[in-house]
């Protein structure tokens, strides 16, 4: 038998319809594949060059572009609220205590606080008032506002509009109008100003809602001076305190904006307001993608007053305060760290009157439960002078409501004596060591500036947790587990009555300088 090469044609494993199909498919990828280059590259096959690939009428792709499903954009809404938002222009007299150098910053250059506060109201991130041009002529600032009703009310920030004797703003169709300042409100950063010359300016309404994290958000602006722009991100956090006053409950966005953006809206995807822009961090005075808005709630408070009567009035029991750590509740026997602790109340004020000592915690206010000492301030904050109130405290470590009217907060903080640096050297003793805490210690009475009431501290161990809590020499001791003392014999008597009840720390009120707070130092064993 001769042997002949197998008839491949009908071979069992032949299937002519499966190889036609993987043709069809190259096809089909090829097609793809040439839409991608003239799309990406420019270039676009010749007539006849995949003849050798082609399919069936039925099996052709559809490459009408106007189908394909395309993601949504923001243009809509854009469209909808951008009308309202405006540019800020201010011009500062040329005035010696307006007209500064970029050395009167309250920050030191290049410091971490300097680069935290950087504000996009003028040059260099810093508000209009703090800049001039070494008094030669008028300081010139910009930012951004919006307009939140139709007769020319407008939303900025206190930082664009502080010291300025000119204010003109130019909308979005280009118009350039003057505007006078209403009020401001250095405390939350917020100003409302008054555009003259119309009654049908185009506005937005302020977020009666609060700020998911994760949602939409778009700023609008006047970044850099070049006129509105739109930039887009998502709400990143909430409730930030980045250190600017009592009142901080800033929403984080991480939505571009720089410099000329401050005072502008971040709106949510119905066209809603729900921050005011003021301040961002950035090391190298651009958006590195970490900003913060006032929340609309607090610009609706605020702005409403400001309209009102031109300023802020908010309430005030007069205390001095400060959170509660995890140490400090295990001091006071508290099963978590919440609520805030009473440094000192002030003499006269409303809660002094009222009954309220340092070493008490606040826990609640009308029934509500306060989370941190920020909380409290805001919350009180809230509340017109005049208004009672009731107080949960827990007051040498039993529950009471303590009921007191508020009374206005000051508009400038008490002066309070301060420890005297100069009169450190006039001790008339080293002081007595405490054991355990790496503390030396001589009475008050005993060293010149010290006043007559605690034990002054004279020397701290670098190396002992007092340290680390921050004690230093000059701070004085005024109580150590709420008795109050007068000599290192108390203090050591103290410290051995806290050990023997199985205490881990032992809280202490110290002043220093014109304050008072509490620190738990950790007790060592032995």
């Amino acid at each position: 038998m001769i042997d002949r090469p197998a008839d491949l044609t009908s071979a069992p494993h032949y299937q002519p319809r499966r190889s036609l199909l993987s043709v069809r498919k190259f096809a089909l990828m090829a097609s793809v594949v040439a839409g991608l280059g003239a799309a990406v590259y420019g270039f676009s096959p010749s007539p006849g060059q995949f003849d050798l690939l082609a399919t069936p009428a039925h099996a052709q792709v559809n490459n009408d572009v106007s189908k394909v499903a395309q993601p949504v954009g923001f243009a809509d809404i854009v469209e909808r609220v951008k009308p309202s938002v405006i540019s800020v222009k201010v011009r500062i007299k040329d005035k010696s205590a307006e007209a500064s150098n970029d050395e009167d910053s309250p920050f030191q250059p290049g410091s971490p606080m300097e680069r935290f506060f950087r504000r996009f109201g003028g040059p260099d991130g810093l508000p209009p008032g703090m800049r001039g041009r070494g008094g030669r002529g008028p300081a010139m600032g910009q930012g951004s506002g919006f307009f939140i009703s139709a007769d020319g009310y407008a939303v900025t920030n206190n930082h664009v509009v502080e010291g300025a004797d000119k204010v003109e703003v130019t909308t979005d169709a280009g118009k350039t109008y003057t505007a006078k300042v209403i009020g401001t409100d250095p405390r939350t950063d917020v100003a409302l100003i008054k555009v003259e010359g119309g009654s049908d300016f185009p506005f937005a309404k302020l977020s009666t809602g609060k700020a998911r994290i994760g949602d939409w958000v778009l700023a609008v602006g006047n970044p850099f001076g070049l006129g509105g722009t739109v930039t887009a991100g998502i709400v990143s956090a909430n409730g930030r305190d980045i250190g600017n006053g009592p009142y901080d409950d800033f929403i984080q966005i991480d939505a571009p904006v720089n410099k000329g953006n401050s005072g502008g809206p971040a709106f949510d995807m119905q066209g809603n307001v729900i921050g005011v822009n003021t301040a961002i961090y950035s090391p190298s005075g651009g958006s590195v993608g970490i900003a913060f808005s006032i929340p609309a709630s607090t610009v609706q408070n605020v702005v409403a007053q400001l309209k009102d009567k031109g300023s802020v009035s908010r309430g005030w029991i007069g205390v001095q305060i400060q959170p509660v750590t995890q140490d400090i509740a295990d001091s006071l026997g508290l099963k978590k760290a919440e609520g805030a602790l009473v440094a000192e109340p002030q003499s006269n004020g409303p809660a002094a009157k009222a009954g309220i000592e340092s070493g008490d915690v606040i826990k609640g206010v009308n029934g509500q439960p306060i989370k941190d000492a920020r909380e409290l301030a805001r919350t009180i904050g809230g509340f017109a002078p005049g208004n009672s109130i009731k107080l949960d405290v827990l007051h040498k470590g039993q529950d009471k409501v303590v009921n007191l009217t508020l009374d206005k907060m000051p508009s400038e903080k008490e002066a309070r004596a301060e420890f005297n640096q100069g009169d450190r050297g006039g001790r008339s003793s080293r002081g007595a060591d405490v054991p355990h805490l790496g503390l030396t210690v001589a009475p008050a009475s005993s060293v010149a500036g010290a006043g007559k009431d605690g034990v002054v501290v004279t020397d701290v161990d670098p190396n002992s947790a007092a340290a680390e809590r921050g004690f230093k020499e000059g701070d004085v001791i005024l109580e150590v587990a709420g008795k109050s003392v007068a000599n290192p014999g108390e203090v050591r008597d103290a410290i051995k009555s806290a050990q023997a009840d199985n205490k881990n720390s032992v809280l202490m009120r110290i002043r220093s300088g014109g304050s008072s707070r509490f620190v738990a130092i950790p007790l060592a064993k032995g």
